[in-house]
């Protein structure tokens, strides 16, 4: 996967994507793990609509400011790196103008 510093789209993915497989998992063998991840965008239909054509996988949460800090005027959104091309998919994400951050998401 290209990961310029000069790629704005991935400038905004704040997700060590190094150290995940194939599969979008991170861990020992024994213990395999997804990445969990959210971003916020407008809490608009089409938004979520094109959010969903991208990531299937992911999870609509308005109302909740999650660690990205989503506004009232938002949506958080989150979804997993364990999915066909994953980075793909992140990058597709990214390249959404109204998408400023990718984090990975902790649940805590």
């Amino acid at each position: 996967m290209p990961h310029s510093n000069g790629d704005v789209a991935w400038q905004k993915v704040e997700l060590d994507l190094s150290r995940l497989d194939a599969d979008g998992l991170r861990g020992p063998a024994d213990g395999k793990v997804a990445v969990s991840y959210e971003f916020a965008i407008p809490n608009r239909a089409e938004c979520r609509a094109e959010v969903t054509a991208i990531d299937p996988t992911v999870e609509f949460m308005a109302g909740s400011p999650g660690r990205i800090g989503a506004t009232r005027q938002q949506c958080l959104c989150i979804g997993s790196t364990h999915q066909k091309n994953y980075a793909d998919v992140i990058r597709a994400l990214a390249d959404l103008s109204y998408i400023e951050r990718i984090i990975e998401c902790h649940f805590e």
